[in-house]
């Protein structure tokens, strides 16, 4: 017996069933025994470090805060200069130092009163070299507040410099203005490892010297502000 194809059944109003075309599925190939489907590969993890510092300011070497003061001295005031960052202060050695260069100073003045004194009679002289004996203790008694005080602030276009409590001062240079930056020591500063930084660019009242900086921090601030300064100077 022969089997007479199926027709699809007839819609009674006259209409045809379309005829559903068949599915086709793809097929998944079996894994084979002791081989592995490839992995692809993860996408790569930004390193949280390697990030740019915020605000686009250069990033301090971290040697700029290895043996300086911890914490800066600013006034109580709500209306004294503020600024937001991250202020890098100087070395305790700058007092000690300090000390020392004022107590030599102290012995010359008693030294040259006494011999004018003794050789010439001269009572006088004990006036001025007493004024000058005075402001150079009150200097001494009041060093530890400023030192405390100085700090400096790597920004975005700038480095700016601060001191003082009861005068304030701040001095911003840009980098890109920047034609110099020096770093002198004294006989006493290299006993103590202690160095002075000075920023020079084409206005004379913009120039910044930061003393009292460690020798480390010295050189790393001089290399990153030539680092940065360098292209700042190409695009003006």
């Amino acid at each position: 017996m022969t089997e007479s194809p199926t027709t699809p059944p007839r819609d009674p109003h006259g209409f045809e069933q379309p005829t559903r075309a068949p599915e086709f599925s793809t097929p998944v190939p079996e894994p084979v025994e002791g081989r592995t489907a490839p992995v692809p590969p993860a996408a790569p993890v930004a390193d949280p470090s390697a990030a740019e510092p915020v605000g686009g300011a250069p990033a301090a070497p971290p040697v700029l805060d290895q043996g300086t003061y911890q914490q800066l001295r600013t006034p109580r005031s709500p209306a004294a200069l503020a600024l937001d960052g991250t202020w890098h202060q100087i070395s305790p050695r700058y007092v000690v130092s300090e000390y020392v260069q004022n107590a030599i100073l102290i012995a010359l003045i008693v030294v040259a009163a006494l011999v004018i004194h003794l050789a010439f009679e001269q009572v006088w002289v004990w006036i001025p070299a007493g004024l000058m004996l005075v402001v150079t203790l009150i200097t001494l008694i009041i060093l530890p507040r400023q030192a405390r005080a100085m700090g400096y602030m790597l920004r975005e276009d700038d480095v700016v410099f601060r001191r003082g409590i009861l005068w304030q001062r701040m001095v911003a240079v840009p980098y890109g203005r920047m034609q110099l930056v020096d770093i002198t020591q004294g006989p006493l500063d290299r006993a103590f490892g202690i160095s002075q930084l000075k920023m020079v660019t084409a206005a004379a009242t913009t120039g910044v010297q930061i003393p009292g900086l460690t020798q480390d921090g010295a050189e790393a601030l001089r290399d990153t502000l030539i680092q940065v300064a360098e292209p700042r100077r190409t695009g003006l």
